[in-house]
């Protein structure tokens, strides 16, 4: 049972870092979990209000930093609301439309269509794609690092 118990641990640990990167999986969540799934499968009694604490508060600023960064960009660029909206839209329905390119097509074409919907210039509108892709990579880095000092966090409590 606590060869299982680990696996699940681990993998929703891996899903969890590949979905700071690909934005079906459930991300910061499935780290959350692993802290659940350990506790059913092991105890809960290294897990103290602390620790809850400080985990509850980085899957906040995580959730709230993953469209926060991603507009970061957009706005950093010179972009409109509606270049904000539609990267962000952009961002969501990408990977379905081009699997293999949409992450990064998806918000790129968003927030150019949103830009020269706007009113602004071909090259402005690019700049502000440009942007969004810059935003996107950015988000991506400080969500796979606030994953990892969960995880870290997480080793250090239980031992």
């Amino acid at each position: 049972m606590d060869i299982l118990g680990w696996i699940l641990v681990i993998g929703l640990f891996i899903v969890g870092l590949a979905g700071a990167v690909i934005p079906v999986l459930p991300g910061v969540i499935a780290v959350y979990a692993a802290f659940l799934v350990y506790g059913w499968f092991f105890t809960f009694e290294h897990f103290g209000w602390g620790f809850w604490t400080i985990q509850t508060l980085i899957v906040i600023v995580l959730l709230a930093a993953d469209y926060a960064v991603g507009a970061w960009g957009v706005k950093r660029f010179g972009g409109s609301k509606a270049s904000v909206w539609l990267s962000t839209i952009g961002a969501i329905i990408g990977p379905f439309v081009i699997p293999a390119f949409g992450l990064i097509i998806g918000p790129f074409v968003g927030a150019v269509a949103g830009e020269l919907l706007s009113g602004s210039s071909f090259q402005k509108s690019l700049k502000v794609g440009f942007g969004s892709v810059v935003g996107l990579f950015s988000s991506m880095v400080v969500k796979i690092l606030l994953e990892i000092v969960m995880i870290i966090l997480f080793f250090i409590w239980i031992v």
